[in-house]
């Protein structure tokens, strides 16, 4: 199963996300093949404001233990996540 997920920073979250960002791209390493594409998302200066995953898992319950464990959720710098099934067609890798 496929998911996108649209996760936004809290108010004033930048410089905790940089904190905590190598735990985050780490962590995306180990996550391998379940990971089909994934960047940040931008406010109009060019600054991150949250991030865009589009992942693969056998079911929504493999996609939430991931996220239980993502250090942008454990250090709350993520205030709202959405989460979304999508069909990926043209998969680049």
């Amino acid at each position: 199963m496929q998911f996108v997920v649209k996760a936004y920073d809290g108010e004033g979250m930048l410089e905790k996300r940089m904190a905590v960002r190598p735990r985050h791209l780490e962590g995306m390493a180990r996550l391998g093949a379940h990971v089909i594409c994934a960047g940040g998302l931008l406010d109009e200066a060019g600054k991150m404001k949250g991030s865009v995953l589009i992942m693969d898992f056998a079911d929504r319950s493999e996609l939430d233990a991931y996220l239980a464990g993502e250090p942008y959720v454990q250090e709350h710098v993520w205030e709202k996540i959405e989460v979304e099934r999508v069909n990926v067609v043209i998969p680049k890798r």
